[in-house]
């Protein structure tokens, strides 16, 4: 971003602050990210925050004062306001999210347009951020079973492979499988059941249900307690969650559910940053 703004036009060296104001209400994120953007490219300017991270803000609410040359205050300025706006954006629609929710947790997904920064947004509005890359969980996804599939064996057959060779001693702390049915899902959290005893662990399996809907949720809770499996396993609906479907995923038994609509095509939250004159010193 401070490539994107160039120079940024010129300024005096004279001292002078800034003030950042919210023209809505929501959860601050990204201090941070702004006190790493001003170290390293506009050393005259210091911050004082009247919020901290993950605080309320409402309308006309006084985020930050900022001091510096006027001149890297200027250039700062637009930098400042996309970074607080976008994150906290972020961080204020989880938190609806989350209210809404329940008792029942709700997730983003890897499907990022900032990274790691629309991850810590998320956290920051008490959502949960699932795998921060590929390397943080064994993850066995329907695509994987359709190609594993083989002649006669079918994709329940090829899933309870897969499933029986996932190496316990390294990948059953966070290991995710993804199914489409009530049979898979039956399936994978047995074969992990008779897995764990084996070895004397207590480990659960995440059983992703893929755009499965709430109601499929629902039996999948359902026969999973009936077969002695339930306490054996995370259940994630995912595919296709919205914000008005998690009345009906709050009944459904699941654990959790993840989306992308968490962090993305989400409204930055508003604000601007107001100058004042030269101050002392």
């Amino acid at each position: 971003m401070v490539a994107d703004e160039g120079s940024g036009g010129s300024g005096s060296s004279e001292i002078g602050e800034a003030m950042v104001v919210s023209k809505g209400s929501g959860v601050l994120c990204g201090q941070l990210v702004v006190e790493r953007l001003l170290t390293n490219h506009y050393p005259s300017c210091s911050i004082k925050w009247h919020v901290k991270e993950g605080g309320n803000i409402e309308r006309s609410f006084a985020i930050l004062t900022i001091r510096g040359e006027f001149g890297e205050l200027l250039r700062s300025e637009r930098i400042i306001l996309n970074i607080l706006g976008r994150l906290s954006g972020i961080s204020t629609n989880t938190a609806n999210w989350v209210s809404l929710a329940g008792d029942m947790s709700v997730a983003c997904t890897r499907k990022v347009d900032w990274g790691i920064l629309d991850k810590w947004a998320v956290h920051i509005g008490g959502g949960l951020t699932h795998r921060l890359s590929r390397a943080d969980a064994l993850m066995i996804k329907d695509s994987e079973v359709l190609a594993e599939s083989g002649i006669g064996e079918g994709e329940l057959g090829a899933l309870r492979r897969l499933v029986s060779g996932i190496d316990m001693e390294k990948d059953s702390e966070f290991a995710v499988v993804e199914v489409r049915t009530v049979e898979q899902a039956v399936s994978t959290a047995s074969i992990w059941q008779s897995r764990q005893r084996e070895l004397g662990g207590r480990e659960r399996v995440v059983i992703l249900l893929d755009n499965m809907g709430p109601e499929r949720g629902k039996e999948t809770s359902d026969a999973l307690e009936e077969g002695g499996l339930r306490s054996w396993c995370v259940l994630e609906g995912s595919g296709g969650v919205s914000k008005d479907s998690l009345r009906d995923w709050k009944e459904s038994g699941v654990d959790l559910v993840s989306s992308s609509s968490l962090n993305r095509g989400v409204a930055p939250l508003d604000m601007s940053m107001r100058f004042g004159g030269i101050v002392d010193g």
